[in-house]
């Protein structure tokens, strides 16, 4: 329960600003347009506070924190004063009515570009790409991949940490190889082809790193059970933290991949396990629950490793000076657009499965855990989103900022508006795919749970 109620919070917090970043771009750009504002809310259905600005404006917060809005003076919705013409929204410029609509876009991108900086300004707990070790035949081994080497950049792009490599990779998909720089345990660099044309990796239960056969140097995870999650296959069989596994199914346990890869090869079958515990050995019949996936079933059972530190000579803490950190803002900012737009298009086109879309459900949970590791990683979850929600707003979708834009963009070009009769079969359809693919979204996050 403290799990879900720290989830939670963390994500009104972290949609609540990134919301509100969004709106005050509109806000900002109308005004400065000569626009008048009607109201300004974060969230939407009741308000649970409300003022009125000098301004006129009044400023609210609603209670349902999934977006927000802000009411402009409009004679298309609402009969305006002759003496107030000129405030109107739908009586300025073409040029103006764009630059309110994309402005709020805009503010979300400026909005991760401010947090990537001030995240590397504070400094990243970051961990070499050293490899430490191939699963025999994956495409990493058949690359000539080795155990030592240390990933130097992926197609032409540098490489420093392993969240470079993640981020590599899933630009990757759908490509039929990669080309790996690499330095060997000597110094010396050579360049690998990465073979992709069988990679595939399911995200529920995998990363594309391990997918492709690669273990990373970092924390070690033991046999020892650091957490059992309450109600899970793992509680069940009366499991408890603290137990050291030791055996399997009459096998000896040498590592926890081990007994992950037995645990996800054996849904609703009894695994008959050998723990100790405070110095006794117990028997233990451990059933997975059932989980399905994409292409496959997999056993879960809600367990968690200890894990030891990550050995010093690969620790360091990526950091940059103010101006060096606003350029890896800018630069972090634009690769995870290009990343974006990219996985839009293969979600198009089927070489990414719409199982992928994650709706408020994950993102909570993504915030509750960025925001459990400290304000570095929180900084990064909203960065991700922001961008995310930039490029979401943008797409030509009439209930979207980009819908919008593309009529703003045809009236521009043709010298007339877009018909009204137009614009509401277009914010119909709109409305109609925005709702399917929040649903889809929304029964995605339910499978996961």
């Amino acid at each position: 329960m403290t799990g879900i109620l720290w989830n939670l919070g963390a994500f009104i917090v972290a949609l609540g600003i990134l919301v509100a970043v969004h709106e005050y771009g509109h806000f900002w750009v109308a005004r400065r347009n000569g626009v008048k504002v009607e109201r300004f809310s974060i969230g939407f259905g009741k308000p649970i506070w409300r003022r009125t600005g000098r301004d006129g404006t009044e400023y609210v917060l609603a209670m349902i924190p999934l977006g927000g809005y802000v009411k402009m003076l409009d004679g298309r919705v609402d009969e305006v004063p002759p003496e107030l013409a000129d405030q109107a929204f739908n009586n300025k410029s073409v040029w103006a009515r764009m630059a309110i609509v994309v402005a709020g876009p805009m503010s979300n991108f400026l909005f991760a570009i401010f947090a990537f900086w001030l995240m590397f300004l504070i400094g990243v707990p970051s961990v070499k790409p050293v490899v430490r070790d191939v699963l025999p035949e994956s495409p990493a081994a058949m690359a000539g991949v080795q155990p030592g080497m240390e990933i130097t950049s992926i197609n032409g792009n540098d490489i420093l940490t392993w969240e470079d490599v993640n981020f590599a990779l899933i630009g990757s998909i759908g490509a039929e190889q990669s080309t790996f720089g690499v330095r060997d345990n000597s110094g010396r660099q050579q360049q690998l082809t990465v073979p992709l044309e069988r990679w595939q990796f399911d995200p529920d239960s995998e990363s594309p790193i391990t997918a492709l056969g690669l273990t990373p140097e970092g924390p070690v995870a033991t046999l020892t059970l650091e957490q059992v999650l309450s109600g899970g296959a793992g509680e069940q069989a009366g499991l408890q933290a603290g137990d050291e596994l030791q055996s399997a199914n009459g096998e000896t346990l040498s590592d926890w991949s081990q007994f992950v890869a037995l645990v996800q090869t054996s849904p609703e079958q009894a695994v008959e396990l050998v723990v100790s515990r405070n110095g006794q050995r117990l028997n233990v019949t451990l059933i997975p629950d059932r989980r399905e996936t994409d292409s496959q079933v997999l056993g879960y059972v809600g367990l968690a490793p200890a894990v030891t530190p990550v050995d010093e000579r690969y620790r360091f803490e990526l950091t940059y000076g103010p101006l060096q950190a606003l350029w890896q803002g800018v630069e972090r900012t634009w690769e995870l657009t290009v990343l974006t737009f990219n996985m839009i298009g293969k979600l198009l086109t089927g070489i990414v499965s719409v199982d992928n879309l994650s709706g408020p459900i994950s993102i909570a949970k993504g915030a509750g855990a960025s925001a459990g590791f400290g304000l570095v990683y929180f900084l990064s979850f909203m960065a991700l989103v922001s961008v995310n929600l930039g490029i979401i707003n943008l797409l030509p979708l009439p209930v979207l900022d980009g819908g919008h834009l593309l009529f703003y963009v045809i009236e521009a070009i043709t010298g007339r508006p877009v018909p009204e009769k137009v614009q509401e079969l277009g914010f119909r359809i709109g409305a109609a795919l925005l709702v399917l693919l929040m649903g889809l979204a929304l029964f995605n996050d339910i499978g996961r749970l």
